[in-house]
């Protein structure tokens, strides 16, 4: 029996990564109705990512009511995967739709973040998956440790929840009322960007205009974020100054190592540790991935390339289904990558190509699968 695997990135703006699957394995039973085929969804940390772990290896999507980014009450959610595994957007908590044109990098929290890990700890969950991405907030994830018992203080000795306007304020910093149970729980965060914590690249300067910041106030919150790391070394001894991605989320990255332990790891990364992809290569006659564009962004170890690795070592042909392809991708062969396929049949603007992409792909996989067929696969 025929195995295939299909792991999309979503087309973004266009189609999301289950869609995609659909799509992918459809064409692939209209010509070999008896194969096996395995979808999964892929997301990058940001919003879907819990579905799409859910899409991906089954589970529960459990109910929340905690703060959020205003300090006011939001429903939100996290997942439960099998294995006692929760899956956290902390977008669900403290991402940008949730402040609307309310836009304050300066005031907003990620408390509610904090509140949902306490929650996924309570249920007995030994592993948890934080994924950064869409987050209205520049609090280096203060407020979230605040959320699970890490205790700020002034110069005065007054606690306080830091959020980005006053993380030049604190003095100390004790993680000695964070719940026991956390030293045996394992702490991942998706992070697909390698920002720093501060400078010209960091959190403030880069993703604080989005987040409702101007010219001054970027100044001020990348300051905080500074000083933040300074009290951090010096209380809890770790350097996130100069830690790779610690500048994800407004700081969220830094703050996730400095106060959980946890390790930065690329979202493809943890999606295929999650799903057991090692394993399930086995018998494959072959992987379909895919995303919106390849080029040489995606060559850092975005979805294609960060499955192209796996499937090179296990000796299984993967084929890149792709919205575009752009110059100079030859190093996606030497990953791993068998061949690449846009779906874009007539060359038209991605405007226009968007409007009929799912329809494209339906036709190229098509195509695909009558050129496998007959070549007796």
């Amino acid at each position: 029996m025929h195995k295939f695997i299909l792991i999309p990135d979503s087309f973004k703006g266009t189609m999301s990564s289950s869609e995609i699957c659909a799509v992918m394995e459809q064409a692939i039973r209209r010509h070999v109705p008896a194969a096996q085929v395995y979808g999964v969804p892929v997301a990058d940390g940001g919003e879907g990512s819990v579905d799409a772990f859910l899409g991906a290896v089954g589970g529960e999507k459990v109910d929340a009511r905690v703060q959020g980014p205003w300090g006011e009450d939001v429903d939100a959610f996290y997942g439960v995967l099998p294995g006692g595994v929760a899956v956290i957007e902390m977008a669900a908590a403290a991402g940008l739709p949730l402040v609307g044109e309310r836009r304050s990098a300066e005031q907003t929290t990620t408390y509610g973040v904090g509140q949902l890990m306490r929650l996924a700890l309570e249920r007995g969950c030994k592993k948890i998956i934080m994924g950064l991405g869409g987050s209205a907030t520049n609090d280096g994830g203060c407020g979230a440790a605040a959320a699970m018992g890490a205790v700020f203080r002034d110069d005065c000795g007054q606690a306080f929840v830091p959020v980005g306007a006053t993380l030049s304020r604190i003095d100390s910093i004790d993680l000695s009322g964070m719940p026991k149970e956390l030293a045996g729980v394992e702490i991942v965060a998706m992070c697909d960007i390698d920002n720093p914590l501060c400078g010209e690249l960091g959190a403030a300067h880069v993703f604080g205009p989005q987040k409702g910041a101007d010219p001054a106030m970027v100044e001020l919150l990348d300051a905080g974020l500074a000083h933040m790391a300074g009290i951090v070394k010096k209380d809890l001894g770790r350097d996130i100054l100069s830690l790779h991605g610690a500048g994800a989320a407004g700081g969220m990255g830094g703050g996730m190592v400095a106060y959980f332990g946890a390790q930065l790891q690329m979202g493809i990364e943890t999606v295929l540790d999650t799903v057991g992809f090692d394993a399930l290569l086995d018998g494959a006659d072959m992987v379909f991935s895919g995303e919106g564009k390849i080029d040489f962004q995606s060559l850092l170890g975005k979805v294609v390339i960060g499955v192209a690795r796996r499937t090179k070592r296990a000796g299984v042909p993967l084929i890149a289904v792709v919205g575009d392809i752009g110059d100079n991708i030859d190093a996606a062969y030497e990953a791993g990558v068998s061949a690449i396929f846009s779906i874009n049949r007539v060359a038209v603007p991605y405007q226009q190509a968007r409007t009929r992409a799912k329809n494209d792909l339906a036709l190229t996989m098509d195509n695909l699968m009558r050129f496998f067929t007959r070549m007796g696969l």
